[in-house]
């Protein structure tokens, strides 16, 4: 019996592990990437969706030459065959920056057909704000994020 006990502690035991070390990673992974961009004269940025769902974001890094825009993450609702659903995604390739402008979009896998991610981006860049429109979508599965407007500022 004293067995059985012993086994049932355990089990609530991992059953109620409450670690905080996963945000607190996180926030180490953040920190790092900001040491990172400081080093490399990176600028990153931050900012929100102004026409999507409540808590919706943009973020990405612009080069320390202002040439290029890389690392943009959506983090937000989308729909996806009528449903409601919260993604974080964004492309592995990179924006060219021309005065200050981006237009263009990337697939992913290039020429990948009906079922390549597709994210679409406008932005306009002066200083440490931004503004644009930007859209996610896959085809085949019927998932977009529609056009959406945002601003941004860098965070230092």
């Amino acid at each position: 019996m004293k067995r059985i006990m012993g086994y049932v502690v355990l089990l609530a035991a991992f059953a109620c592990n409450n670690d905080k070390s996963e945000p607190a990673r996180d926030q180490g992974e953040a920190k790092k990437q900001s040491l990172k961009n400081a080093r490399t004269g990176k600028k990153h940025f931050e900012g929100a969706i102004s026409n999507g769902m409540k808590g919706d974001k943009i973020s990405f890094d612009i080069s320390a030459d202002g040439t290029t825009l890389e690392n943009l993450t959506f983090d937000g609702y989308w729909r996806c065959s009528g449903t409601l659903e919260q993604t974080t995604a964004g492309p592995e390739g990179s924006f060219p920056i021309e005065e200050g402008k981006v237009s263009g979009h990337i697939s992913e896998p290039p020429n990948g057909g009906s079922t390549a991610w597709r994210f679409d981006l406008e932005a306009s860049i002066n200083g440490d704000e931004a503004t644009g429109t930007f859209r996610m979508n896959i085809n085949n599965l019927g998932c977009d994020t529609y056009k959406l407007n945002w601003t941004a500022s860098a965070k230092r």
